[in-house]
């Protein structure tokens, strides 16, 4: 009797090992997937900004206005545009 629940055991010992391991594949999926969100973007676009502001280098501030006009059209709150002259 007691070899019989102790493979029983062990089926759902199998079973709750692989949900876990689901669950923490998918958790880490939806941490990486979330690279795009609007605050990341922001906050990146803010560090860049930054950066431009001490180089002045006009074709890197170029680049910045493209990411200021695509952060614009999809998230809030919006950024001032750069003037690159």
């Amino acid at each position: 009797m007691f070899q019989t629940w102790k493979l029983i055991l062990q089926k759902n010992n199998l079973k709750i090992l692989i949900s876990i391991s689901v669950v923490f594949f998918v958790i880490i999926i939806l941490i990486f997937s979330s690279d795009n969100s609007c605050g990341i973007s922001h906050m990146s676009i803010l560090n860049e900004i930054t950066f431009y502001e001490k180089t002045l280098d006009p074709e890197f501030c170029e680049v910045i206005l493209e990411k200021i006009d695509f952060f614009n059209e999809t998230c809030e709150p919006q950024i001032e545009i750069l003037d690159c002259s």
